[in-house]
């Protein structure tokens, strides 16, 4: 799906080595490690990451970006109690 909005695949397939890959920006970068403290359980969002947060995003892109983050975790948890199989939305090229 992200490759419809003008992703590039190989930063998709890289998104798993967001902190080390040249691919990512220092903004997409930040935006990767806020979603990963909202999502793995055993993570918070400090305050020093929240302070690197509002630095690349206005007060209405980061309500934006968490309300995003939000969704996909609840929808996830949601798909996968229920065994609803992925849509394949995205494949990768061969």
């Amino acid at each position: 799906m992200s490759s419809e909005l003008g992703v590039e695949e190989r930063k998709i397939r890289e998104v798993c080595r967001y902190e080390s890959s040249p691919l990512f920006s220092e903004k997409e970068k930040i935006a990767l490690r806020y979603a990963d403290a909202i999502t793995y359980s055993d993570q918070d969002v400090g305050d020093e990451l929240f302070t690197e947060v509002r630095k690349h995003f206005s007060e209405d892109e980061i309500v934006e970006l968490t309300t995003y983050i939000a969704w996909e975790n609840c929808s996830s948890k949601f798909n996968r109690a229920l065994r609803v199989e992925s849509q394949e939305l995205w494949k990768a090229e061969k």
